[in-house]
């Protein structure tokens, strides 16, 4: 906290909280005057006794309501607070010098609940800027402006009297269930943007594709959108997408998503949403029927193993190394030791030509049967750039990183750039990924600390205010996740939120499912925009790590347009790999 605070030679320093005297004594050293308050005389006594003894008599030990402050010596240069409060006192920000700092522990719901710990800086007479620190646990803030001693929200303490939750439970809007046509209606309110991307938490979990597949349809049906475009392989959407559009058979059509991760896209609800869309094609004419269209690298997950499998070969321990940078490939792994170890290994280093090699041949051999068949333009057209982007991608994907991450999330937003070139100005585009995609980076650590960018912020700069970026989280239940990068799928269960996450202050808002229009939230909405933690789930889940492998730093209201809320959620279903059906048509994706 004393660092936070930036304590420098002369400055006027407010404590409260005196405790033993100890904080007093370290700021007295680096500080010049120190003034300390301390509610409980029997302490104050003794720490003033104790820092006169020591030679810190410039400490001037006062008893009184900290809430308060010490008007009688402010301004201060700096105010340090040893308590959780429900909110930042304004006695406190008000008795700050200008440029001055206060870090202060806030907590919702007092001791019970985790806190965050804040920087506040006076910027004006009237005007202060807030940054979070960390998250922490503090004894409560007893006062005028804080806490009382049984435990409410005092009644001058600043703030509109209510809770984060509360204020949360007053502007849910509860959604109905996904076969109710008022739930897609919900959405009405983006339908005239251009662009609408749909997030998941996970990558596992059956409500949020449920979500995904209810809205498009009420989209598709009602709001005349025409593409679905998904976080996944060109070639395998691209099967899926001759099924919906009754397009015909290719000569070599194998069964879509059948590499690693099977489960994200070859479920029971894409399935059954890829049958709807077929159905609705059926009667539309068909340069206006709707499509399903991938975004991503072409072929990221056979070039993965094939890198895998190449190492297994000449270089085990390069192996188990590049399977352990595969399994924590995502934008919130902070664990910068796995690319130390890929990076240093010299196993990777031997090894990087062959490899690049061998994926340039693995690329050139699908593009060799791509052109056996008649495609389709837009795919020759995308199969063409897959191609001039292909060495660069193997090359920076062969050691990861921010530029692996950035270079896949622009070539997907050039994708949907293309996609909607390639369909007409009148087109207008659904998208389905992972929140940390299609979540403004901007507002998160990935984009402020690591340098990444995403769908969420390319579509917003491009688009402006013709897109929307819908988020979704949940609170435990299952997830279907595996372990290790190439690892069986198993159906895990998702731990309770963390304290300090936007995730919990939606469970203790008490509503199962519900909608935030974060755009018109008000002050909730400037609540929002304080930082704290998100959690995200991709395709690997290791709970036992959860806090440093899942949980990333974000200021959600200027993330997204809209969050939805699923306190317990359930895993998606897997199809069976011998997965057959009687009577479907020859382009049926997924078969075996």
């Amino acid at each position: 906290m004393i660092e936070s605070a930036g304590l420098g030679s002369g400055d006027r320093v407010l404590e409260i909280g005196t405790g033993s005297g100890y904080a007093a004594a370290v700021m007295a050293e680096i500080a010049g005057t120190v003034t300390t308050v301390e509610r409980h005389g029997g302490l104050a006594d003794a720490a003033r006794a104790r820092l006169a003894a020591e030679g810190y008599g410039t400490v001037a030990v006062h008893v009184g309501d900290g809430t308060l402050g010490w008007a009688d010596s402010a301004p201060y240069d700096a105010i340090l607070v040893a308590a959780g409060g429900p909110s930042v006192p304004q006695a406190l920000k008000e008795q700050l010098a200008p440029g001055g700092r206060l870090v202060i522990p806030v907590g919702e719901t007092g001791a019970a609940q985790g806190q965050s710990l804040l920087k506040v800086t006076r910027t004006g007479p009237n005007d202060w800027t807030q940054e979070r620190i960390s998250g922490v646990r503090f004894v409560p803030l007893i006062g005028a402006q804080g806490w009382t001693e049984e435990g409410r929200r005092a009644a001058s303490a600043q703030g509109p009297g209510r809770s984060l939750p509360e204020m949360i439970a007053d502007a849910a809007e509860p959604l109905p269930g996904f076969e109710d046509p008022a739930f897609g209606r919900m959405f009405d309110r983006w339908a005239d943007r251009r662009v609408i991307l749909l997030g998941e938490a996970s990558h596992g979990t059956s409500e949020f594709y449920r979500t995904r597949a209810a809205i498009t349809r009420h989209l598709i049906t009602h709001r005349g959108y025409d593409i679905v475009a998904v976080e996944a392989d060109w070639p395998d959407a691209a099967a899926v997408n001759r099924f919906v559009g009754h397009h015909a058979r290719r000569q070599f059509e194998a069964p879509a998503f059948i590499r690693f991760p099977t489960w994200m896209w070859r479920n029971t609800v894409v399935e059954g949403f890829a049958d709807w869309l077929r159905g609705h094609n059926d009667g539309v004419a068909p340069d206006r029927r709707a499509g399903f269209y991938g975004l991503d690298i072409y072929n990221l997950r056979d070039s993965i193993a094939a890198v895998l499998t190449y190492l297994d070969a000449h270089d085990p321990e390069a192996a188990r190394i590049a399977r352990e940078w595969y399994g924590c490939l995502t934008p919130w792994q902070k664990d910068p030791a796995t690319y130390g170890r890929a990076v240093l290994s010299r196993g990777y280093e031997t090894c990087e030509e062959k490899v690049i090699a061998q994926l340039r041949d693995l690329l050139e051999k699908r593009l060799e049967l791509e052109g056996q068949d008649e495609a389709s333009f837009l795919d020759a057209a995308q199969n063409a750039r897959l191609v001039r982007s292909a060495e660069r991608y193997y090359r920076v994907m062969y050691y990861g990183g921010a530029e692996s991450w950035n270079l896949r999330d622009s070539h997907m937003f050039e994708t949907l750039e293309h996609l909607l070139d390639a369909r007409g100005p009148k087109s207008k585009a659904v998208v389905w990924a992972h929140n940390s995609h299609i979540g403004d980076a901007r507002a998160t650590e990935m984009g402020k600390v690591q340098g990444e960018h995403n769908i969420g912020q390319l579509c917003r700069e491009r688009f402006g205010e013709d897109v929307a970026l819908i988020g979704m989280g949940t609170h435990t239940g299952t997830v279907a996740a595996a372990t290790d990068w190439g690892g069986d799928m198993e159906v895990k269960t998702v731990r309770p939120s963390c304290e300090d996450s936007y995730e919990r202050l939606c469970h203790e808002a008490g509503q199962p499912r519900f909608l935030l229009d974060l755009a018109a939230a008000g002050p909730l909405g400037e609540r929002l925009a304080e930082e704290r933690l998100q959690r995200f789930i991709g395709v690997i889940y290791r709970p036992e790590t959860e806090l440093q492998s899942h949980y990333a730093e974000t200021a959600l209201s200027r993330q997204y347009d809209a969050w939805l809320w699923f306190d317990e959620t359930t895993a998606v279903t897997p199809l069976a790999p011998d997965h057959r059906r009687a009577g479907a048509p020859d382009t049926w994706p997924f078969g075996t």
